[in-house]
């Protein structure tokens, strides 16, 4: 092989593996933010769908708001 396409090549072969390394790089990046944004966001509202119902109903059953209709009522 002539030595001027050995360099080319060898040359080549150096910044294709720069760049295979880049990707690596982004691609575990882009996985570490998907699971922060998961975490951050996703669950938050899916404990909030939970949380939410049984708050009202724990306030609910807490005052008795008959109680409180009987004693405003009759105003």
């Amino acid at each position: 092989m002539d030595p001027k396409l050995q360099e080319q090549y060898n040359e080549q072969e150096i910044k294709i593996n720069q760049i295979y390394e880049s990707v690596k790089r982004t691609e575990q990046y882009m996985r570490m933010t998907f699971w922060v944004t998961i975490g951050f966001v996703v669950l938050p509202i899916l404990a909030a769908l939970f949380i939410i119902p049984s708050l009202f109903g724990s306030l609910t059953n807490s005052s008795d708001i008959n109680e409180v209709i009987k004693l405003y009522g009759n105003i």
